[in-house]
């Protein structure tokens, strides 16, 4: 294994070799209440104030929980056991939001009980901390996302889709360890056995854990194997890197190229890491570890005076500190605030928001890479295997430079035909979004290939949207097929040469026989501009069909999603059309433009776009993550408050109370013009 030179890193895995290893007990009793998450606020309320319900139930579970959902933005500024006063605070259940601080915690609740796509959204590993701390032990639900379950086994949360289990919980029956481990791989058993990933870890680096190699005979491979293959961990003590085939379920290590974190992440992480291997203790070749300051610049400007009171800035600036000192410490790269201005300090934003910055510097085609956000796929633009992972597996990989994977099976969206000049990306996401298989979560863990000529039509910037939302999708990650586009795009933005990118997109492609467990087509001159309706990115409608002018209060465009440099030449073209008509923004409606990065912003500078968003009466912001995390400008103000938005998700209480409807930047834009939700059309 490839070790830092510090010596105290080699004292510590001496220190790891020595250190016993205790396994989980093969029956275990669960003692404590089960909390059913369900649509009616009145029986969630009944169950805070000790009522048991019977099971089954003849009411609905609540489906599609997202993590923000578990735990709003603004819970997750705490990354210690304070969490647990904290777990389902945005729980909406009906109209309403019927949990508070600290009540599932006194309900002496052990299991939590809900239906589908549960922890679908954001990969902040705070959720399933919060639900632990606050005595939560298992999880049960129809299907549960990636990352969330992986969160729950690194930390030690049992996880089922097993409804019976719930009955013998309730009685406090002894239950066998095997009916939360089987059907898992190996290495996912050994993980939950041992009662959480760094327990595992301790034992591999021991050799007390032996873990598989691919069972896999020769086959075709897809794009995304061929990359997973290549950075496939044989042996982690001989520090031996490489395989020549894999199939779906094969579990193992897979050697990354690239770890980041932010501030939301990176602190609890760091604490991890002080906890268990040692302050003083050097990460693993720091020269791949990136750390940025992008959720939460504007905090002071967003966060209303209420909270403030509550000392939830302070709280929130904690994770700044953190970072900064762990960064320093470490000698790891940090995209920081940028300095205030002004003698009130006036907040300027970031350097870039993380995916932004990954792609626009960092990700080559082949890279294996992983970061504590579920947007990460964003890199899979230029044919990056690129994931996101929770605070517990950034934390690990610190230490090994790898990370756990079962290689998921492959989904294929291709896009064909002739798009309208009005359809962007965005609207081959929402419509993707709504389609029966992946609104019914069959694509949840599942690798998503984009392809299609229509595809290959696209810009790097707006491939970048589709690989983005991804996450929207549920997958596990999406990839697009480097070609002359990328080169082109690594040419003009680092000055790579063209030959040096050709060698590395070589063999970058899905061989001839190649299995997808889906093949979804979607024909591109088919398709109008989309809107996804507020709750959720699935919620897709043709403009067309809202059936009548849905009046707009307030027009968002930015993000990862929505920040990018093409993105801003849809808001510009937009804008300038405007005011050739003598139109400008609204006067019912504010309108925010946020970059992704310094460059996309100096990009516009460039172009003169910032004199025009002026012009127009849109309010430019500095680079930041901000609105789409409730967390700056553009954020809802109160529930009657319309936003329409090029970000990528809208599930509740994700930019402020208010009802926020998700389009394209084209849409956005025309939208703040007209004053209510229209597409564009061009003149």
């Amino acid at each position: 294994m490839a070790l830092p030179e510090r010596t105290t890193f080699h004292a510590m895995i001496e220190e790891l070799e020595r250190q016993s290893v205790a396994t989980l007990p093969e029956t275990l009793r669960f003692a404590g209440r089960i909390l059913f998450l369900v649509d009616d606020p009145r029986l969630i309320l009944r169950q805070l104030q000790g009522e048991d319900l019977s099971w089954p139930l003849d009411v609905s579970l609540r489906n599609d929980i997202s993590t923000d959902e578990i735990t709003p933005a603004y819970i997750c500024y705490y990354y210690d056991e304070t969490l647990g006063d904290f777990p389902y605070l945005g729980l909406k259940a009906g109209d309403q939001f019927p949990i508070s601080r600290g009540s599932v915690k006194a309900g002496g609740f052990v299991c939590s009980v809900s239906g589908r796509r549960r922890g679908k959204g954001s990969s902040r590993e705070q959720s399933p901390y919060a639900e632990m701390s606050a005595g939560i032990r298992v999880v049960i639900a129809d299907s549960i996302e990636r990352i969330y379950r992986e969160n729950c086994q690194n930390l030690g949360i049992l996880t089922s889709t097993d409804f019976s289990l719930v009955d013998r919980i309730r009685r406090g029956d002894e239950i066998p360890l095997i009916e939360f481990t089987k059907g898992e791989g190996a290495i996912t058993r050994d993980i939950i056995e041992h009662g959480g990933l760094f327990q595992y870890n301790v034992a591999r680096i021991q050799g007390k854990v032996e873990v598989p190699p691919p069972g896999s005979s020769p086959r075709p491979l897809t794009l995304a194997e061929k990359i997973i293959a290549r950075h496939w961990v044989r042996d982690l003590a001989e520090d031996a890197v490489g395989v020549s085939h894999i199939a779906p379920g094969d579990e193992g290590f897979v050697r990354t190229d690239i770890r980041f974190s932010h501030e939301y992440v990176t602190p609890m992480s760091a604490i991890f890491w002080e906890r268990y291997v040692g302050g003083d203790v050097g990460i693993a070749d720091p020269g791949s570890v990136f750390f940025f300051r992008d959720h939460l610049t504007f905090l002071d400007v967003a966060m209303t005076e209420e909270r403030k009171a509550q000392g939830l800035l302070d709280v929130a600036l904690q994770l700044k500190r953190k970072q900064e000192q762990f960064a320093l410490s470490q000698g790891v790269k940090l995209y920081g605030e940028l300095p205030r201005s002004g003698q009130g300090g006036v907040a300027r934003g970031s350097e870039a928001i993380c995916h932004t910055k990954i792609l626009e510097q960092h990700a080559l085609p082949g890279h294996l890479i992983i970061g504590s956000d579920s947007h990460t796929p964003h890199a899979g633009a230029i044919g990056s295997i690129a994931f996101g992972v929770g605070t517990t597996a950034i934390f690990n990989s610190w230490l090994t430079k790898d990370v756990r994977i079962r290689v998921p099976p492959s989904v294929l969206v291709r896009v064909t035909g002739r798009k309208p000049e009005n359809v962007t990306a965005k609207d081959f996401m929402l419509q993707i979004l709504r389609h029966p298989y992946v609104k019914n979560g069959h694509a949840i863990g599942k690798i998503v290939e984009y392809a299609g000529e229509t595809v290959a039509d696209l810009s790097v910037d707006e491939r970048a949207t589709m690989t983005n939302m991804a996450a929207e999708v549920g997958a596990f990650t999406g990839i697009i097929r480097p070609d002359e586009a990328v080169i082109e795009y690594l040419h003009r933005e680092r000055g790579l040469d063209a030959s040096q990118v050709w060698e590395l997109i070589a063999g970058l492609f899905s061989d001839d026989g190649a299995e997808y467990e889906e093949i979804i087509e979607l024909k591109a001159d088919e398709l109008q501009p989309l809107v996804a309706l507020p709750g959720d990115p699935g919620n897709g409608l043709f403009i067309e069909e809202l059936g009548g002018p849905v009046k707009i209060d307030i027009a968002y465009a930015g993000s990862c999603t929505g920040g990018k440099k093409s993105d801003m030449d849809m808001y510009a073209r937009v804008f300038k059309a405007a005011l050739e008509r003598g139109d400008t923004v609204h006067p019912d409606v504010q309108c925010f433009i946020q970059c992704g990065s310094q460059d996309v912003k100096q990009y516009c500078a460039d172009r003169g776009y910032l004199e025009v968003f002026e012009i127009v009466g849109a309010k430019f912001i500095e680079p930041s993550c901000g609105a789409c995390i409730n967390a700056g400008p553009g954020v809802s103000y109160d529930n009657s408050t319309v936003t329409i938005s090029a970000i990528n998700r809208n599930f509740p209480g994700r930019s402020g109370p208010g009802k926020l409807y998700l389009a394209s930047p084209y849409t956005t834009a025309a939208s703040a013009i007209a004053g209510f939700i229209t597409a564009w059309v061009s003149d």
